[in-house]
């Protein structure tokens, strides 16, 4: 079973969202969260493996909740959920760590496929937000230093299929390799890269324009 904390300071779109979720036979939401404070605490008392975040809620926003939870549980898939299509909001999330960027008029296919590519290893930005997002990330991050020369072609394969978005399972389909493979490649990456997540490799390959 996938447990999930959704915090979110509307009862109504709170429900809405544990409904959709609850479709899917592995997902369970386990607790609930009215700001980021309550999300937080509930984290500080038990382990999620995934953390659904309103950005604006009282006391504490989501962003901000985020950042703490991701410091102290680097393991937990954390989405961001917003209905506002601000580009400086998704830049911070993903600054932050997060695994992804939802807007919350999506309908629950779009909700599900998310959660299920973030759980997969996947950094979700829906397609209206990544449109407004990448060219920011573009200009803020392309640089002139050269790609690290130890990387393999295949590395380089992988770093680029991260940087589109795309999850462990999609990239062994479109690379004709098994997802364990994947993973270790992905984890020689980290390596040779000095980086956290792969958030860090997806701005790597648009700082070097791995593309």
């Amino acid at each position: 079973m996938i447990d999930i904390l959704i915090a979110e300071d509307q009862v109504l779109v709170r429900q809405g969202l544990k409904m959709m979720l609850e479709t899917e036979a592995e997902f369970r939401v386990v607790a609930e969260a009215s700001n980021g404070k309550e999300a937080v605490e509930w984290c500080q008392r038990k382990s999620f493996d995934l953390v659904l975040l309103d950005i604006r809620m009282p006391e504490m926003n989501g962003l901000e909740a985020g950042k703490i939870i991701r410091n102290q549980h680097p393991q937990t898939i954390i989405l961001m959920l917003t209905t506002f299509n601000d580009e400086e909001y998704a830049l911070e999330a993903l600054k932050n760590k997060a695994n992804g960027y939802l807007l919350k008029d999506g309908d629950s296919f779009e909700l599900i496929k998310s959660v299920k590519s973030a759980l997969n290893g996947g950094l979700v930005i829906q397609d209206h937000v990544a449109a407004r997002v990448m060219p920011t990330l573009l200009d803020r991050q392309t640089t002139n230093e050269p790609v690290n020369r130890f990387l393999t072609h295949r590395e380089l394969d992988i770093i680029k299929k991260i940087g589109e978005g795309k999850n462990n399972q999609e990239i062994a389909d479109t690379l004709y390799l098994s997802v364990g493979t994947v993973k270790n490649h992905i984890s020689s990456i980290l390596t040779k890269l000095e980086l956290r997540d792969r958030t860090q490799i997806a701005i790597y390959a648009l700082k070097h324009k791995i593309f």
